[in-house]
């Protein structure tokens, strides 16, 4: 606890250098339109309140599978094992392997059984993975020819592997030899920093929370967020229809004219064939979001926000 006033405020960093007590908010979104589709206000720090777990709960909450983009702080095996259960593909980019020695064997270079419950080193030593997902080279270690690139541990080379090895290697495997797996990546995964930049600044500043708490604060980032994919959807052509059940806003509510008078040109030429003269219709054909429509897409990103200060 950091605040007496505030107490589910908590300490994170984005890095070393940038730190913020505050709450972290996680925000789902489909990249080809901006919409926000999910948003959640946790508390900064806590393992249940890290971006895969939370990316879990949100995903546990769709109704039909989806494509989910997400960056390597999403790569968790769990999230993984979770995505695959409910019938989700995931396109998250794995976290990176960090050799024991640089420039040496990473876990990949390990050849894994999870049928036979054991592990061979790229010298070829094979030893039994334990109950607690442990595997010990020891002694095997002393007089391998590949020591000094494997590790500088006095009593040889040691492993722990995480309880959905299997999917962890697959995607990396997958990630390595799959271009075009980089390359919707790299297409699909930055539009949400748009959204998230929507939602947690206001003219280029970051805004901090206005209540204490996790409810209020999530309950404020729902309006926000449902204001901002109705500014979205406005955009991109929605506008009130008359017809029954409809009724359209007060001229009051609609955009005022601009007091510039448009200057005078030329008149206009008569469309060419096969070209619609219709302002509505043409406007409606550049507002239709380009996507396939026999899957659905969701990009994963969560943004930082400060508590709010004592009064």
């Amino acid at each position: 606890m950091i605040s007496t006033v505030d107490p589910d405020a908590r300490h994170t960093r984005k890095s070393p250098e940038a730190r913020r007590d505050g709450y972290r908010a996680h925000v789902a979104a489909e990249p080809q339109t901006g919409i926000i589709t999910d948003e959640q206000i946790t508390r900064a720090a806590g393992e249940e309140h890290s971006d895969a777990a939370v990316a879990g709960q949100m995903m546990a909450r769709e109704a039909e599978p989806a494509e989910v983009y997400g960056d390597s702080a999403c790569g968790t095996g769990d999230l993984r094992a979770a995505l695959a259960e409910g019938g989700h593909t995931a396109v998250i980019k794995p976290k990176p392997l960090k050799p024991a020695v640089d420039g040496g064997f990473t876990l990949d270079d390990f050849t894994a059984s999870e049928q036979a419950g054991t592990v061979t080193c790229p010298d070829g030593v094979t030893r039994r993975i334990t109950a607690r997902r442990n595997v010990t080279f020891g002694a095997a270690c002393r007089t391998c020819p590949l020591r000094a690139r494997c590790t500088t541990n006095k009593t040889g080379r040691a492993l722990i592997l995480h309880e959905h090895d299997a999917l962890l290697r697959a995607a990396r495997r997958d990630w390595r030899a799959s271009p075009a797996l980089q390359e919707n990546y790299s297409k699909y995964r930055p539009n949400v920093e748009r959204a998230v930049a929507q939602a947690a600044t206001w003219r280029g500043r970051r805004l901090k929370l206005r209540y204490r708490g996790t409810t209020r604060n999530n309950a404020w980032l729902k309006r926000r967020t449902a204001a901002l994919n109705l500014r979205n959807l406005i955009g991109r052509g929605l506008a009130p229809r008359d017809g029954p059940g409809c009724r359209r806003p007060p001229d009051r509510w609609l955009p005022r004219p601009s007091s510039r008078s448009p200057a005078p040109g030329p008149a206009r030429r008569p469309p060419a064939a096969g070209h619609t003269a219709d302002p509505d219709a043409s406007q409606a054909n550049r507002s239709q979001p380009r996507r396939e429509p026999d899957r659905q897409i969701t990009s994963l990103r969560t943004g930082l926000f400060q508590h709010a200060p004592s009064r």
